[in-house]
């Protein structure tokens, strides 16, 4: 069979048959073998009948959501390539040619754009048409330098083999990215065609929830982009961090008669802390993602793999130790002073970096601990 046309249903009785019955003369019409399957999520108003008696295969996916219905939606079917659309009469599954070419052309996932196939009046509320897709679509197309311009197009097709080697996982809304995301990851073929957004036929609110379901899938573009979520930001805080208060431990900055003294240097001390962090969590991530392969695999990981517990603890014992050491010193000055008034400005060049260096070895330490509980392998019974 060479195509299947994906639908997931949650009481969609108002709308499925008409639905079903455009797929099914979109396959008549075009000679195409192929099916309408409907992955159906616990409707209580008589859809899974309404399907079969308009001639489509139910498949009943017990569990909940928009994610979840569609991998096992995608488990169930028989055709090659897979059509995925919302079954509220909101795409045109009469005009799905342009999804089936491109995939006969070799393209592994073919995403549908609404903005430039044209978004009928009423059918996208104003929030998610000039703020949360495109502001996602473009944060999305950034952090993966990815050429799809609507990230969350509900109608797509796929090579349904491709697809799933990916192992997609997720149940909720955020299962649109997901798949956009891993497709880039592993270097899939991918494209997009002209689309179209018309009004839905329902007489209830939609499942989605704006804000919440929208913050799902910022975290997730987020979380799967470790460069960007922790090494870039973590590299540039600890770098600009770094130079700065070398700078100013030297002699103060002075731009335009203004003098960057001590409690910039307090400042750039943070940045450089907080920098260094957030590089570690990059490591962990990465150190993560060789063991449970949730993003690809890249060089740079295998450099990483071999920066063990035992080396981070090492080098960040001796970090503790300077900065021991120098914190020690800073106090035998002090004693020498009899506890009494120094001059902080002299003092806090000495003091400052000492912190740093302490807190950074504490931070390398137990990070490197968490390093060795991640490698850990649990005997599965």
């Amino acid at each position: 069979m060479e195509l299947t046309i994906l639908m997931p249903c949650l009481n969609e009785s108002r709308t499925l048959k008409t639905c079903i019955d455009k797929a099914m003369k979109f396959l008549n019409d075009n000679n195409i073998d192929g099916e309408i399957l409907i992955a159906d999520n616990g409707s209580t108003d008589g859809s899974q009948d309404i399907a079969k008696n308009a001639g489509a295969r139910v498949v009943d996916i017990s569990e909940k959501g928009y994610g979840a219905a569609l991998i096992g939606g995608c488990n169930a079917a028989f055709g090659k390539y897979v059509v995925m659309g919302d079954s509220d009469d909101s795409y045109d599954f009469l005009n799905l040619m342009p999804f089936v070419e491109k995939l006969r052309e070799g393209y592994e996932l073919v995403m549908g754009n609404r903005f430039k196939g044209g978004i009928e009046k009423g059918s996208m509320p104003p929030l998610h048409k000039y703020l949360g897709n495109p502001v996602l679509s473009f944060i999305g197309s950034v952090l993966y330098r990815s050429n799809i311009k609507d990230f969350h197009c509900g109608l797509r097709g796929y090579n349904r083999e491709s697809i799933m080697k990916l192992n997609l996982h997720t149940t909720g809304m955020e299962y649109a990215s997901e798949m956009v995301v891993q497709a880039t990851l592993h270097k899939l073929k991918i494209c997009e065609v002209l689309t179209t957004l018309k009004k839905d036929g329902r007489d209830r609110p939609p499942h989605l929830r704006s804000w919440s379901d929208g913050w799902r899938h910022l975290t997730f573009l987020l979380m799967h982009s470790p460069n960007w979520l922790f090494l870039y930001p973590g590299f540039l805080s600890f770098v600009i961090g770094l130079l700065i208060s070398a700078k100013i431990i030297i002699n103060p900055i002075i731009v335009n008669n203004i003098r960057f003294d001590v409690n910039t240097l307090v400042y750039s001390a943070v940045a450089t802390i907080v920098g260094f962090q957030l590089v570690l969590f990059y490591v962990l991530t990465k150190k993560y993602a060789t063991l449970t392969k949730f993003i690809p695999i890249t060089k740079i990981d295998k450099y990483l793999i071999k920066f063990t517990m035992n080396r981070g603890i090492f080098i960040g014992a001796i970090l503790f130790l300077i900065g021991l050491i120098g914190s020690i010193v800073a106090i035998h000055i002090w004693s020498n002073a009899g506890f009494g008034n120094l001059e902080s400005s002299k003092m806090l060049r000495l003091t400052i970096p000492m912190l740093i260096l302490f807190v950074c070895g504490i931070q390398l330490m137990f990070s490197s601990f968490f390093l060795g509980i991640l490698e850990i392998k649990i005997r599965k019974e």
